[in-house]
């Protein structure tokens, strides 16, 4: 999926968040987000998604050189952010199978329990009782190995340690580049946004001013 932004902002009451951004992102390539903290990079990210309207200027989507229209973006989509919760009350095996449900997988659902390396005592248990780096390594495979052709990762690692970071980038490595997958990833974290060949910084949008 391709996104071009035209002429867009983003406002909150009398305060513009971001300004006439103007930037194409294309499928096949990895993008990084960046900006200081309260800078507006999940503001940009749930733009980017649907979930969230500019105040001014136009997002279009394409796929395959064809428009998508907006209330069809979610069917093209993956996003993992803290703020996307996951159904707690389902155990780990009744999220997946509802998954499965929704969306085409890059693995088997056999596969993709063995992949997330959880205790065996996990896949009974309500998620609600799962850790906060449990939850969030499954909203990361789950967005991950979807088979969808736009892929938003929003602070990725914020509640993993160390070795879950390496399973994080291993991950990203495996799923989330393909030549018709545009991945977008919000972080100041190097890692990750390992493979991103693109760097946007929000910053750059507090006044006005191009993307260099």
């Amino acid at each position: 999926m391709d996104i071009r932004l035209e002429n867009i902002g983003k406002r909150y009451r009398f305060e513009w968040i971001f300004k006439q951004v103007n930037y194409e992102f294309k499928a096949g390539t990895g993008y990084a987000i960046l900006g200081n903290n309260g800078s507006g990079k999940s503001t940009f990210m749930q733009l980017l998604s649907g979930h969230l309207s500019p105040s001014k200027g136009v997002v279009a989507y394409h796929q395959a050189g064809k428009k998508v229209a907006l209330e069809d973006v979610y069917q093209n989509l993956s996003f993992a952010a803290p703020y996307i919760e996951l159904i707690e009350d389902f155990t780990l095996l009744e999220a997946v199978d509802f998954h499965w449900n929704f969306k085409s997988m890059h693995c088997t659902k056999k596969e993709f329990i063995t992949l997330l390396d959880y205790p065996k005592s996990a896949r009974n248990k309500a998620i609600k009782f799962f850790s906060s780096g449990m939850q969030q390594r499954l909203k990361l495979a789950l967005a991950m190995c979807a088979k969808t052709s736009l892929l938003l990762l929003d602070e990725p690692t914020i509640t993993l340690d160390r070795n879950a970071v390496a399973w994080y980038v291993d991950l990203l490595k495996r799923y989330a580049y393909a030549p018709d997958r545009l991945t977008i990833i919000a972080s100041n974290v190097e890692e990750d946004f390992q493979g991103c060949t693109k760097q946007i910084n929000i910053m750059d949008y507090k006044v006005v001013g191009k993307v260099k």
